[in-house]
């Protein structure tokens, strides 16, 4: 039964394009079974569209890979004969993609697959607050078409399936994006208490912030010019976010990513809902956090596969909070009291028991900054520094299913958009405690994470302090691109892009299944 769901899931994106008699049979199956021939099991159907946006951006080889592994973030070494993949994460970080990219092409499927469930939900609610919720799930999804691919493909609830999907491009579909986001926000559920893991006001307004944030770049991704009218929709969005008084900053960083996040950790706004041993529940990808990054002989067990870059780490202060823990889990003793989540670099030690750690040829297993693209020889299972920033839910590793939250928006974020905003031109307000400058705002943040105050602020050193907030969280291209700094060489990436890397390759499937897609330049 479970293969069957997997088959009509993975076929769906092709519903958005293709024209043939099983697209139809399909739809209409999948409606009888998935509603019952009523309202009655709706709620089932709308938890469906959540559902499928987990793997999508919980597991390192989809979005994860997309937005860090194209940067000075992440890099997926082929190490021997692990890791290699036909290349597909080594073409990633130096820039070499094409339409034939496997993980390019499954995440465009994977999120109009999305886009597709929330549609084909609103053909038989419309008009309720869980509408709103399901049309604020295919905004988010379109967003993210948008900043990846630039051309949307979309239909209308009940739209026949036997013609191929339109598609909005650019400011097109940005402008429909922000309008969706304005029309349901009366309707969506406020934001914290037990909404966080709902589609929700706050992470509405977050949304429409990244959208006028982002604005310019969608009109001319090589040369964006900000509007300060666009900048202070930015600052009044913060503004309200911050007044509701309903998010602070968590007493420790790593709360806000931690198995028990939602209920400790006072920062986030929106998070994608894991719960484990719950009835009608699943647990998460998340842990492939952990997991993609650490040694086999680590607890409890990776795949030695990902590493952050030493450039990154070393735009940390050492007293930086952010940069590594002791972080209490259930499971791991600690006695050595080592840093068990964050930055891992140097020598290795099992958390339990204090012992000194091994590669499987039993060498010292010590972390090392170096790291290249394709790496040979007898320390291929030590270099890199490895980093995850979601604690090990030890309770539930073994399971396959983890009780992290998946985090998608939190203060944090807010606060630096907000700084960034004024610093292009817009307004400073006062708002809360945390200043009415960009540089109050930055510098209140990095006095909680315990790093010293900058002297003043600049574009350059703002991107710095997202790549320190916001790291291994899914937004250092668009990071990037907005700050003119994608194309740029950076570590293990050594020339200039290409301007064609702004924009992914539209996959060759969908562009022959859809005449309404087209290339995008240069591919």
């Amino acid at each position: 039964m479970q293969y069957k769901k997997f088959i009509v899931i993975t076929l769906l994106p092709t519903l958005l394009f293709s024209c043939t008699k099983l697209d139809e049979k399909l739809q209409d199956s999948t409606t009888t079974i998935s509603t019952g021939g009523g309202s009655a099991s709706l709620p089932a159907v709308l938890k469906s569209v959540y559902t499928s946006m987990q793997s999508t951006y919980q597991d390192q080889g989809n979005i994860y890979a997309l937005e860090e592994m194209t940067t000075d973030a992440l890099i997926g070494p082929t190490r021997g004969p692990d890791w290699d993949d036909n290349g597909a994460w080594r073409v990633l970080h130096a820039h070499r993609w094409d339409g034939e990219n496997v993980h390019i092409r499954d995440v465009f499927s994977q999120l109009l697959t999305t886009v597709f469930l929330a549609t084909d939900y609103l053909r038989f609610d419309a008009t309720s607050p869980a509408a709103s919720e399901a049309r604020y799930l295919r905004a988010f999804s379109n967003y993210l078409v948008l900043d990846g691919w630039d051309q949307v493909p979309y239909r209308e609830p009940g739209e026949s399936t036997l013609q191929p999907s339109k598609v909005r491009k650019g400011v097109e579909a940005l402008d429909y994006i922000i309008s969706e986001l304005n029309a349901i926000m009366p309707t969506l559920p406020a934001g914290g208490g037990g909404n966080k893991g709902k589609a929700n006001k706050d992470g509405a307004k977050a949304l429409l912030m990244k959208c006028y944030l982002n604005k310019a770049v969608y009109a001319n991704r090589a040369a964006p010019t900000f509007a300060p009218a666009d900048m202070n929709q930015v600052i009044t969005l913060a503004d309200q976010i911050i007044n509701s008084g309903t998010y602070t900053y968590s007493s420790n960083y790593f709360d806000n990513f931690a198995p028990t996040n939602t209920v400790i950790g006072n920062e986030n706004i929106w998070v994608q809902e894991n719960i484990v041993g719950v009835s009608g529940s699943t647990g998460s990808t998340v842990r492939s956090r952990w997991h993609s990054t650490m040694h086999y002989n680590q607890n409890p067990g990776g795949w030695n596969g990902f590493t952050t870059l030493s450039d990154l780490y070393n735009k940390f202060e050492a007293v930086d909070k952010r940069r590594g823990a002791v972080y209490a889990t259930p499971g791991a003793a600690n006695p050595g009291n080592r840093t068990n989540v964050g930055f891992l670099t140097g020598q290795q030690y099992d958390w339990n028991t204090d012992a000194v750690l091994t590669d499987r040829a039993g060498a010292p297993l010590n972390f090392t900054p170096a790291i290249s693209l394709i790496e040979i020889g007898n320390n291929l299972e030590v270099t890199g520094i490895r980093a995850f920033k979601y604690p090990i839910d030890y309770a539930n590793d073994g399971s396959g299913n983890i009780d992290n939250d998946y985090v998608y928006f939190r203060l944090a974020d807010v606060l630096l958009m907000k700084a960034e905003a004024i610093q292009r031109g817009g307004t400073g307000t006062v708002a809360g405690t945390y200043g009415s400058t960009a540089l109050g705002i930055v510098n209140n943040l990095r006095a909680d994470r315990g790093a010293t105050s900058l002297a003043s602020l600049s574009l350059d050193n703002l991107i710095d302090e997202r790549a320190r907030e916001m790291y291994l969280e899914s937004w250092r291209r668009q990071d990037m691109i907005r700050f003119g700094k994608f194309l740029q060489p950076f570590q293990e990436k050594t020339d200039v892009s290409d301007p064609k890397y702004l924009l992914f390759a539209i996959p060759n499937t969908q562009l022959a299944a859809n005449p309404n897609l087209t290339r995008n330049p240069g591919y």
